[in-house]
């Protein structure tokens, strides 16, 4: 029986390596990168920030699959074509992502940001301790991954709020939809971390308007996509007060480049794009798994609504 062949192609050569690798053990498929001649009759591919040219250099396509949740990354005509898109979905991806928002919920509600300032002027000084029910967490985007994060805040007894652009319900989590409510999740918050999906309408959201409907002192934490940010205008909240701090994992241009101000800003942490990640060994099995329901023309599964980008 001939191999289906699956074209890896990543931005990054090692998460590619071990895809390869690790697609290696199932002997009904072979793995190529995408300058192996073989690319051109693959018929499906694992991406990671491709070649925009993926459906051009390889034409036979019967599935992509995002090695990652979010799928803003991939070639805009993949959105325009008839191939099935797929991502992938994680447990441990989403638990991970909770663990760096409650690092940075705990960073603020605890003021180990002053703390951490004072100690580089010798300076010693108590803070009130501020209690998990008095500490309101806002949640912006309540998918997969937003809505995990907002059952376990809500677990461990913070006030949760989450808004996204259509309706939810969560037990033990304010929810607030569309435009017409942003104002209402925006107003109470100490804190918002932002999980959303990047969309046209999401495109550029952390940006002065937004942020001016926060409380004068709350926090950003931005988990969710670079291109989700103004730098320069989260900046500008940052230097007038209107935030307290940001802890921020992703950026418009990564890496971000050296020039850039929040490098050394006092009131910014930056971390490379490291919030969480997708195990290889999940992501080669969803893959493996929905190459064999589309063989046996199964509905597939974690399947992108392209008109909605997620």
């Amino acid at each position: 029986m001939n191999k289906s062949i699956v074209v890896v192609d990543c931005d990054d050569p090692l998460l590619a390596e071990e895809i390869c690798a690790a697609l290696a053990d199932y002997s009904e498929v072979e793995a190529v990168l995408p300058a192996d001649s073989r690319a051109h009759a693959a018929q499906y591919a694992s991406c990671w920030f491709p070649d925009p040219l993926l459906l051009t250099r390889s034409p036979n396509l019967k599935l992509v699959q995002a090695a990652s949740a979010g799928v803003d990354h991939l070639p805009e005509a993949l959105f325009r074509s008839e191939i099935p898109l797929c991502r992938v979905v994680d447990d441990n991806f989403r638990h991970g992502m909770f663990e760096y928002a409650l690092w940075g919920v705990l960073h603020f509600q605890r003021y180990f940001d002053r703390a951490i300032h004072h100690q580089q002027q010798k300076h010693w000084q108590l803070y009130p301790q501020r209690s998990s029910n008095m500490f309101k967490v806002g949640i912006m985007g309540l998918g997969e991954i937003g809505s995990y994060l907002a059952r376990q805040f809500a677990l461990l007894g913070y006030a949760v709020s989450g808004w996204a652009r259509s309706e939810k319900s969560l037990e033990g989590v304010t929810c607030f939809a569309g435009e017409g409510q942003l104002d209402a999740f925006c107003d109470q918050l100490d804190v918002m971390i932002n999980v959303l999906p990047l969309t046209a309408q999401t495109r550029g959201i952390i940006a002065s308007p937004l942020l001016s409907k926060l409380p004068q002192g709350a926090a950003l934490i931005n988990c969710g996509r670079g291109a989700h940010m103004v730098n320069s205008e989260v900046t500008a909240a940052l230097d007038c007060g209107q935030l307290s701090g940001a802890l921020i994992d992703v950026f418009p241009v990564e890496p971000l480049p050296d020039n850039d101000p929040m490098w050394t800003h006092p009131k910014v942490i930056v971390t490379p794009h490291m919030a969480s990640s997708a195990q290889v060994s999940v992501i080669v099995t969803q893959l493996i798994d929905n190459i064999e329901r589309i063989q046996q023309q199964r509905p597939l599964r974690h399947q992108v609504n392209k008109d909605h980008g997620y």
